[in-house]
């Protein structure tokens, strides 16, 4: 199929953009927000968003539930108006919020109860499985979207808005990351030509990778050293698993941000069906990240703990010590994936 073929926008996604376009015109200040611990996607999609709203003559607010991840900065600049440290109270004098890269109220953390009690319109833009509480009315989402940038992508597209080369860098990294360096199984042929399309406008790929890849601190790698002493594997159900302690991350002066990619790892091992990711948050929660490498729906196994997310890639925060929740999230895992012939182990399961 020719390039322009596969940057044709999908008509629902049309309609849906026409929908949010018509709110826009009477909401002259909005407030974006996207999940707690933003990651590339979330932060590229505010980012982009935020610079493409002033040309339909919008202002646009960032208002997040956790700080900015400093690892995106060099997607912030002069232009933005990042209001995240005022908390739920910069959400005051709004007219409308748009939450991107959110599937769930709950993933608004703080400001979720604010959010709720605002009687404005709330617009949600996902590329997630939707949930019982989406975090608004006026929706654009589309689970086939390699990433919330793509829907973006096509927002700016549909309405002829300009994709400068700052949009273009913050919706390359947001592709870029959410298909783990284009290698994920949501990578289309559609994601590559949106790529190349934003190549085009100037990125520069090695230096967006150097930012994201190349640039991490020796207390990220002294992290990884201990979390992998954590690592078990459970050859006879393809499943596999890795923990971070409660005090890891100020033991090595490292932020939450620099727990990205962690669960490759275990994900790596051959065989493995399911890979999981123990973080104890330290106050009695732990929050466990569940990824795919086959046939198995995370999503829907993530539910019955009150997570969700993606076939693919989902995830939970449950309530218990990090050994308690370990034991009776791999428990469920074997029940769930049931036994399957996999590659010999290369870790003694724990």
């Amino acid at each position: 199929m020719p390039l322009t073929g596969l940057l044709a926008v999908p008509a629902q996604r049309r309609d849906a953009i026409a929908r949010i376009v018509e709110t826009l015109k009477t909401t002259p200040v909005v407030a974006l927000t996207t999940h707690i611990n933003a990651d590339g996607d979330a932060a590229g999609s505010v980012s982009a968003l935020a610079r493409l709203l002033p040309q339909l003559g919008v202002e646009a607010r960032i208002v997040n539930p956790t700080p900015w991840p400093s690892i995106f900065n060099y997607l912030l600049g002069p232009d933005i108006n990042d209001r995240t440290l005022k908390g739920p109270s910069a959400l005051k004098g709004v007219d409308a919020i748009i939450a991107l890269d959110v599937s769930d109220m709950k993933r608004l953390g703080s400001l979720a109860d604010t959010v709720r009690a605002m009687k404005v319109p709330r617009i949600v833009i996902d590329h997630h499985v939707p949930t019982d509480e989406p975090a608004g009315e006026i929706v654009l989402d589309d689970t086939d979207a390699c990433a919330t940038a793509e829907l973006l992508f096509d927002f700016a597209v549909s309405l002829d808005l300009e994709i400068t080369p700052a949009i273009a860098e913050a919706l390359y990294t947001a592709i870029l990351t959410d298909t783990g360096g284009f290698r994920y199984s949501n990578t289309s042929p559609r994601c590559h030509a949106i790529a190349a399309t934003l190549l085009a406008t100037g990125v520069d790929p090695e230096e967006v990778f150097r930012r994201i890849y190349a640039s991490v601190s020796p207390g990220r790698l002294f992290l990884l050293r201990d979390s992998l002493h954590s690592l078990g594997h459970d050859p006879a159900h393809g499943i596999s698993w890795i923990c971070v302690t409660a005090d890891a991350l100020e033991r090595y002066d490292v932020s939450p941000e620099d727990l990205d990619g962690i669960v490759e790892h275990p994900r790596s091992i051959a065989g493995t069906r399911m890979a999981l990711f123990f973080r104890d948050l330290g106050y009695g929660k732990v929050k466990v990240s569940f990824r795919s490498t086959g046939d198995v729906d995370v999503n829907r196994f993530a539910r019955d703990f009150g997570g969700g997310g993606h076939a693919k890639a989902s995830g939970a925060l449950i309530t218990g010590t990090l050994d308690v929740v370990r034991d009776r999230v791999v428990g469920a895992a074997r029940a769930y994936v049931g036994e399957v012939a996999v590659a010999p182990a290369v870790a003694p399961a724990v």
